[in-house]
Formats: C-alpha cells, sequence, structure tokens
C-alpha cells in the first residue's frame, strides 16, 4: 500500500461549507457544471483575467501555526515604561477564556437586532455606565476606534457646538499625547481648522478658540488643576474636551465635576493588551444636553411589546447611512468586544478592587520616585499618577542603552529627558531593577512600602464610583463565569446559526486564525517599542501587505487605519494630497452613486471634500450617462469617484472599466470601496481594472471576527503614484498624515489574517470567492418564486449577495420587512440586512462558509414565512393578530395565558427542526420610538427589572 506522506492541507474543505456532491447539486440547480463555468458567466467580460493572484499553496493548520510562532519569536518582549497611552495589565482568565476567546462573543455582528443581542448589549451599557461613572459626565456612547481619533471626534464636535462660531482654531495642550496631537492635525487640515498646540499655564487669550483639548493626568505625568481653565475657556465660548486616564479617574476629580464638556480617552488599560498598539476601545462621555450631537453607538433602555426593560441602539438616525454628508462622523463601528472585555474587567474587580490597582500603581511610582530622588536624579513631577519625567542630561542616550541591556525600555522623551510609567504588572524588583539603572554606582535605596501620595489634595476624588449592583457581585470567578455565559445564551452569533447580512460577510473565524492573537509574542508589545525589538511584527506586517497586494492588484498597502471607515478616509486624504502635490487643490468634487453606503459620503464631506450624487438606473446600476454628464459638468473641480464594487446592490456592473475611465479622463481618481472584495478575490482585481485606491474590510472578506461591532481593521490599497500619500506615524518612516494612534493600527488581529490567507493560498482563496456566489446564486434561485429578486445582472445571476423585495408584500398584507426579521428570529436566525440599500428589502449574504444543509434551513424557514404572508393575504391568519406581527415570541408568553388566533406550537415551532434546537429570545419585539422618547443610556436602578 502506497500512502501519501505529504502533511495534508484540509482547512481549505474546513473552511468552506458545500461539500462535493453538494457543490454539484447547486450547480446543476443554477444550469451549470462547474464552478468554472458559473464564474465565467457572473465575471464581466471587461474585467476577467485582472486577477493577479500569485501566492503559494495554502499550508496546513499546524504548519502555519509553526511559521507565525516562528515568526512571533522574533519579537522581543522587554519590560516596558514608555506609557503615552498604552499600558501593560493583567487580563483576568476567566474573561479571556469566556469572552476573548469564546465564540459566542468574538463571532457576534452589531447588534442591529436587539432582541437577539440583549447579552452584548447588556455588557455595553456596562462599559457605558463605566465610563460615565467615571468620567463624571451622564452620557456616555458604546466606544470609539482609540484615543487619538476619539481627540478628533472630541475637536469636530466642539466645533459644531461651540457658540464661537467665528473661530476656526482649535487649542491642544502641549501636554497631550504626541500620537493625539498627529490625529488632531490630520483630521483638522482638510477642514479647515488650525490646530494651535500650546501650554496652557502660558495661555492669555482665550477669545481665539472654539474649543481645547487637555490631557488629564498630562503625558510627561503632571496632575494639574484645570478648574479656573475650563472656566475661563467657558467664559470665551469655548468647549473644553478632557483626555483622562480611566484607572486615575478612580483617585483623581473626575472631568465632569471641574466643568468638562466632553472627556475622552482609552479603555486599554482595563484588561486588553497593548497589542502593538490595538485593538483598544475608546470611550467618549459628554454632557446630556449634547447626546445627539455625539459620535459613535449608544446603548439605550427602552421596553418590549410586554412593557418589559429590553436593550436596543438608541437614536439610530444618526447613522450614517441616513444623515450620509450630514453625519457627525463617518465612525460605523465601535470597539465592542474590546469594550465588553473593559467593562468585565470593571464588574469583576469592581469599583473596590479597581481602586486598590490605581492605588497601588500610585504608590509604586512614589516610591519610584522618592527613590530616584534620593539617588540623585532630577524628578520633574511633584504631583502626578503613574508617570514621571526625569531630567537625566547627558547621561540621557547611556541610560537608555544600559536598560536595554537590561531588557528594559524608557520612554524617549527627548534627548536630555526620559520617562517611566509604572502599570498594573510591576512589582517592587521592577523598582529596584528601576533604580539599580539610574544608581550609577551608589547603594540602592531601601524599599519602604509607605510613600507619601503625591497626588493633589484639592483633586482628591470625592464622588462614589460604580455603585450599581452589575459592580458589585460578580467577583469570584464562579460568578463572572456563569455571568458571562448567561449574557452569550441571550444573543445569536456565528456559533449558532447562520447570519445572512448583506454586505457584511459573516464568514468562519477559524479557531487556528484566532489562536495566535492571544500569544504574548503579539499581545505584550508596546507601539512605541524600539524597533529592533518588533522583528517579527516587521515580517508579519510586510507579509501581509503583499499578500493583500496579490489579493487586490495594488502597488502598495497600509495596514494603519483600524476600521473600514478610516480606511475609507485615509483613501480620499491619499486621492487629495495627490491632486495637491500636481497643484490641483482645486479638485474637491466627489461623485457618490446613490446607491453608496453612507460612510461614503460622510467620509468625503470629513476629507473636505463636496458631494454630487450620481443616479442609478432601474437593474441597480450606475447610470453611466449621468455619470459622463456630471463628471464633464465637474471636471476641473473633480477630485474622486467612490464606488462599490460589485455594486451596493450585489451585482458585478458589467461597466466598470468604463466608469473608471470617465474618471480619469477627467482628471479624477477613482475609489472602488472593498466592501464586497468577497466576489472577487482571485477572480478579478480593483488595481487592475481602473481603481487607484480602495479600502479593504478585513473583518468581513479576510476573517477578521466582527466581535460585536468591532473590532476592525481597514487598511488601504493604492496604485504606485498615490503610493508617497499613504498614511504615515511619527514612528515610521514618514512622519505625518497619521489617521489613527498606533503605526499599525489594530496590529495584534493582523495574525488572523496572515493565517487565513496562509492556509487558503491562491487556489483557496480563488474558491471561498467561487463558493461565495455559488452560495448566494443557490439562494436567489430556490427564493425567487417566492420573493422577487430586486436586481440581477444581464444574466440573471447576482454576484454574493441578493436583495429580495418585499415591498409588493406589504401593500397586499401589510406585513413589512421588519416583521419578516422579527419572525425569523422564531426560527432561529439573524435577519438579513434590512432596507439597505433600498428599504423595504432583505439584503442576503450568505458567504462561502455555509453548508448547504444551513442554506437550505434558511430558506426552508423564509419559504414558510412567506406562506404565512399568504395565509394573512387570504384571511387564514388576522392582518393584525398574527405570527409575524406578533413577533418574535418568548418563553414566558408561551407559558402565560394565550389569546391569540394561532396555536403556540405555529408561534414557536413553525419548522419539525426548532423542537431539537431552540434559540428562545430572551425579549418580545422592542419599542424603539419609546426608547429615544425616553432616553436612559447608563444601567437603570435595579428596581426597573423588579
Amino acid at each position: 500500500m502506497t500512502v501519501n506522506l505529504t502533511t495534508a492541507n484540509e482547512f481549505i474543505a474546513r473552511h468552506i461549507g458545500p461539500r462535493q456532491a453538494d457543490e454539484q447539486h447547486m450547480l446543476a440547480s443554477l444550469g451549470f457544471d462547474s464552478l468554472e463555468a458559473l464564474s465565467a458567466s457572473v465575471i464581466p467580460e471587461s474585467i476577467k483575467g485582472t486577477s493577479v493572484l500569485g501566492l503559494e499553496d495554502g499550508l496546513s493548520e499546524a504548519e502555519a501555526l509553526a511559521r507565525i510562532k516562528a515568526i512571533a519569536s522574533q519579537n522581543q518582549l522587554f519590560k516596558t515604561y514608555i506609557g503615552q497611552g498604552y499600558y501593560n495589565c493583567h487580563t483576568p482568565a476567566p474573561i479571556l477564556r469566556n469572552l476573548l476567546e469564546n465564540p459566542a462573543w468574538y463571532t457576534a455582528y452589531t447588534p442591529y437586532q436587539p432582541e437577539i443581542s440583549q447579552g452584548r448589549l447588556e455588557a455595553l451599557l456596562n462599559f457605558q455606565t463605566l465610563i460615565s461613572d467615571l468620567t463624571g459626565l451622564p452620557i456616555a456612547n458604546a466606544s470609539l476606534l482609540d484615543e487619538a481619533t476619539a481627540a478628533a471626534e472630541a475637536m469636530t464636535f466642539c466645533k459644531r457646538l461651540s457658540k464661537n462660531k467665528g473661530s476656526n482654531a482649535f487649542f491642544a495642550s502641549i501636554h497631550s499625547h504626541p500620537q493625539t496631537l498627529d490625529v488632531l492635525r490630520t483630521r483638522a487640515e482638510p477642514l479647515g481648522i488650525n490646530v494651535v498646540v500650546g501650554d496652557e499655564r502660558e495661555l492669555s487669550d482665550f477669545s481665539p478658540f472654539f474649543g481645547a483639548l487637555l490631557q488629564y493626568p498630562a503625558s510627561n505625568g503632571d496632575v494639574f488643576d484645570y478648574r479656573e481653565l475650563t472656566e475661563r475657556f467657558h467664559a470665551a465660548n469655548a468647549l473644553v474636551a478632557v483626555a483622562a486616564d480611566l484607572l486615575a479617574l478612580t483617585l483623581l476629580t473626575p472631568p465632569g465635576e471641574f466643568g468638562a464638556d466632553v472627556a475622552i480617552g482609552s479603555a486599554q488599560r482595563f484588561g486588553v493588551p497593548l497589542g502593538f498598539g490595538g485593538p483598544h476601545a475608546a470611550y467618549f462621555s459628554t454632557k446630556d444636553a449634547f447626546k445627539r450631537d455625539m459620535p459613535g453607538r449608544l446603548v439605550g433602555v427602552s421596553v418590549d411589546r410586554f412593557g418589559k426593560p429590553a436593550l436596543r441602539l438608541a437614536m439610530q438616525t444618526r447613522e450614517q447611512h441616513i444623515r450620509r454628508e450630514k453625519a457627525t462622523s463617518n465612525i460605523c463601528t465601535a470597539q465592542v468586544l474590546l469594550a465588553n472585555i473593559a467593562s468585565m474587567y470593571a464588574v469583576y474587580h469592581g469599583p473596590k478592587g479597581l481602586t486598590q490597582i490605581a492605588q497601588r500603581i500610585h504608590q509604586l511610582t512614589a516610591i519610584l520616585a522618592k527613590g530616584l530622588s534620593a539617588l540623585g536624579v532630577k524628578v520633574e513631577q511633584t504631583q502626578f499618577f503613574d508617570t514621571l519625567t526625569l531630567n537625566t542630561g547627558a547621561a540621557t542616550a547611556a541610560l537608555h542603552d544600559k536598560a536595554r541591556a537590561q531588557r528594559i525600555n524608557l520612554r524617549v522623551v527627548d534627548a536630555e529627558r526620559v520617562g517611566l510609567s509604572v502599570d498594573e504588572t510591576t512589582t517592587q524588583a521592577d523598582i529596584q531593577a528601576l533604580w539599580a539603572i539610574f544608581a550609577d554606582g551608589k547603594a540602592l535605596p531601601a524599599f519602604d512600602a509607605q510613600a507619601d501620595s503625591c497626588l493633589p489634595a484639592t483633586l482628591l476624588r470625592q464622588s462614589p464610583i460604580l455603585s450599581h449592583p452589575v459592580f458589585n457581585r460578580y467577583h469570584s470567578e464562579t460568578e463572572l463565569m456563569r455571568y458571562l455565559r448567561k449574557l452569550a445564551d441571550k444573543d445569536l452569533a456565528l456559533d449558532r446559526t447562520m447570519i445572512p447580512l448583506g454586505s457584511c460577510t459573516m464568514k468562519l473565524n477559524a479557531a487556528s486564525e484566532m489562536i495566535p492573537v492571544t500569544w504574548a509574542e503579539f499581545g505584550a508589545l508596546h507601539p512605541f517599542a524600539p524597533t529592533e525589538q518588533s522583528a517579527g511584527y516587521q515580517q508579519l506586517t510586510a507579509d501581509l501587505e503583499a499578500m493583500l497586494c496579490a489579493a487586490t492588484g495594488y502597488d502598495a498597502i497600509s495596514l494603519q487605519p483600524n476600521a473600514g471607515s478610516q480606511g475609507e478616509y485615509a483613501g480620499l486624504l491619499a486621492i487629495r494630497a495627490y491632486h495637491q502635490s500636481r497643484g490641483e487643490a482645486r479638485r474637491d468634487i466627489c461623485l457618490i452613486p446613490s446607491s453608496a453606503h453612507g460612510t461614503n459620503p460622510a467620509t468625503a464631506n470629513m476629507a473636505g471634500m463636496r458631494v454630487v450624487v450620481t443616479a442609478c438606473d432601474a437593474r441597480g446600476n450606475v447610470d453611466i450617462e449621468d455619470l459622463r454628464a456630471k463628471a464633464i459638468e465637474h471636471r476641473e473641480h473633480l477630485a474622486a469617484l467612490m464606488i462599490t464594487y460589485p455594486s451596493t446592490h450585489g451585482v458585478f456592473e458589467e461597466g466598470i472599466r468604463e466608469i473608471c475611465g470617465i474618471i480619469h479622463d477627467n482628471g479624477g481618481q477613482v475609489y472602488i470601496d472593498g466592501a464586497n472584495m468577497n466576489a472577487m478575490v482571485g477572480l478579478c482585481a480593483p488595481g487592475k481594472f481602473g481603481g487607484d485606491v480602495s479600502h479593504l474590510n478585513l473583518h468581513k472578506t479576510f476573517c477578521i471576527p466582527h466581535g460585536g461591532g468591532g473590532p476592525g481593521v481597514g487598511p488601504i490599497g493604492v496604485k504606485s503614484h498615490l503610493t508617497p500619500f499613504l498614511p504615515g506615524h511619527a514612528a515610521m518612516e514618514r512622519k505625518h498624515g497619521a489617521v489613527c494612534a498606533a503605526p499599525f493600527g489594530s496590529a495584534s488581529i493582523l495574525p488572523i489574517t496572515w493565517m487565513y490567507i496562509s492556509m487558503m493560498g491562491g487556489a483557496g482563496l480563488k474558491r471561498a470567492s467561487q463558493l461565495a456566489i455559488l452560495n448566494a446564486n443557490y439562494i436567489s434561485r430556490r427564493l425567487e418564486e417566492h420573493y422577487p429578486v430586486l436586481y440581477t445582472g444581464s444574466n440573471g445571476l447576482v454576484a454574493h449577495e441578493c436583495i429580495l423585495d418585499l415591498r409588493p408584500l406589504k401593500d397586499s398584507s401589510g406585513i413589512s420587512v421588519d416583521d419578516v426579521a422579527k419572525r425569523l428570529i422564531d426560527f432561529g436566525f439573524h435577519a438579513p440586512t434590512m432596507s439597505f440599500p433600498v428599504a423595504g428589502t432583505l439584503m442576503i449574504e450568505p458567504t462561502e462558509s455555509e453548508s448547504k444543509e444551513e442554506l437550505d434551513r434558511f430558506c426552508d424557514a423564509m419559504i414558510a414565512i412567506r406562506e404565512e404572508i399568504r395565509a394573512v393575504e387570504n384571511g387564514t391568519l388576522d392582518k393584525d393578530d398574527n405570527p409575524l406581527k406578533n413577533a418574535p415570541h418568548t418563553a414566558a408568553e408561551l407559558v402565560g395565558e394565550w389569546s391569540h388566533p394561532y396555536s403556540r406550537e405555529q408561534a414557536v415551532y413553525p419548522v419539525a427542526s426548532l423542537i431539537e434546537s431552540k434559540y428562545w429570545p430572551p425579549v418580545g419585539r422592542v419599542d424603539n420610538v419609546f426608547g429615544d422618547r425616553n432616553l436612559v443610556c447608563a444601567c437603570p436602578s435595579i428596581e426597573l427589572y423588579a
């Protein structure tokens, strides 16, 4: 017997759902005999052959893990005291195992369907309560991308709301973190805002400013009393934003209590690893009067149809897809998974535990400072929390060398000063090791555990924190484990069911891809560690840039943008800078089709461009003649076209090359939104058929999990002429143009995409795209006789998603798209994307990861729902009291008094397969209007739940 001894790569088959026989059955139902024939029919002739995917064969899971382990081992893990907004911390093991590593949490989607998201919504409400309590401001959002982008959002927030309407100047303290100042400058320039950086203690004239940013404690360690300064800014009609350290706020007077209008910052040190810069949850809190202008997502308390408390996203009219270029921000995601880790860190430790951690850190810092002074080292701060700046003069360079020889990183301040930040992981031995570096032959001080506090007495916190029961109960591991399980059981995530969301690509996040994320070699590296310590990350990012160039046909990639919205923004900034470099700064018109995702016009507005909307034809394609007319009309000012491909309507538009040519002929650049790359990888490449820049959603096509609404990564690919205008960073060769705080954004989750591409290889990635197209067309074909498919290509086929038109059913039965979405919950499904891009429709994207059995289960549910709608149409079911109008049905309703004209069985077991495996929604249909009229965005009193 001959045995093949080559290691088998089973990963491709593990990632892709349909088996070979299923694939042939589905192909036959569409009239094709092979995937190649189907692909040839779907991909337009004009872009065939543009794929340049020359990647090697995929690795087995074991081989890929071994190779990435070797890469990770090149990173050197020093003891780090760099600080600057990033701190080592301990991720409690029950949170690591039961949340971060738990697919029930990391595969969940944004909680747009609140009835199946009550668990993650509760965790986010806990986060908002944590932030509101610690900052002393009544309204907090469900997180932003990082501290620097939160500061940029605060700047534009102040611009909108300040009474100093004639001002375009924003004051930023020199004591802010340097990376924050860099992102502020990037964000300000296209908007015509002048960022004035200075020492607030020397400021005498406050009248020029519409707003100000202060750092508390200061980046160099000082704790300043900002009460009088805040009053003076307010007297000049300027708003005040304070970037505050959350842990310090357990001991210090919160910003809201000294008059700040906004507080922003990072929740990273609440249990989230350094991760070479991210992902980390930023926070944003403000006064109640400003709540409707706050960027990002907001979780609020409402009631369900039984009057019971229920959570949901509040004030969703602020979302970009509704307000478009009038949106307050282009942020359409939060760092939900990281915010949930931070919230559970606070739940686990409670107010007493958090305060003790902060007190211990401060005590160690005071002991460190006392010992350094005894050694003759000049400590610049007299009042501080956890950070010191030391005046080390001519010895500075030698001290850094000596520290690195001991595998210790100090903060590089300048040629004559070093910085030190103590954190949760610092020990007595660490303090003594630091003294030894500075001792210069002198005897080390005795370690005296009692040092006087160096916090200003006038700023000590008097108000209580975290008094809600949720922060005072779950302090044993048993209790926390059960709490996390209880919350996860309330939700539907990818570990339970297909999530058929169009445009969101909810595909398998394989366990082997996730494993490296929690390795210390990736998680424990500071983003500003010396370059020679990050050789592993350098190889990882270089590999990934090459892989993504191969997948897209672009010449260069920036991995910095830490969300799709940030990728859009970085792409338009590159186009803007390119035009300016050619003396064509006048080019500021951005053409955007009417079908585009709402972040597109919001982003164009942020990049200082004027939006001109172009029409779509009856088949959902860009109206080429309308586009041509508007490109010619604006040719002297045309900057860019933003277009999604395949289209937002789920179709490969045949005129894409012509469209790109029209824009280029009129002096513009083409931005191709990469949201739908899952239909293109290995089949066609945007960088080869006319795109100048695209962002990629690594949390869609390239398998980074959605995590309940974040993290995300949105790198951009560009053609060579745009390469000089990619995002820069103070820690990179190009120093300017940072769009987020860390040079590689959410670096610690990049191993997920590296693993996916490495295991799939070129052939596997192409097959994934083909199966995504096959699965979507199979669903389209099975459902088309029950629901009209709104858009198809000229061959009657769709790309990787299809849109079902439910508008005729609303007219004939009164059943709305919302009713169908809620009824799907009774069948155990997350609804498809509702009413986007067309109101009254469902957009379905099955992905390649779903098996034929799961596709059929979904189709059977949709067909059964159509039969119920038919029963409403013919009067068999009451038009107002029927299973669709009342969906979803809860277990509590089932065992109570039953007054409906249909049976309990039809309500909760509409198909027999549910008897064996039933998901029970924890609440009935949520009343959004009630919640917006009675806005509560922090943990309500326990009596409300009684």
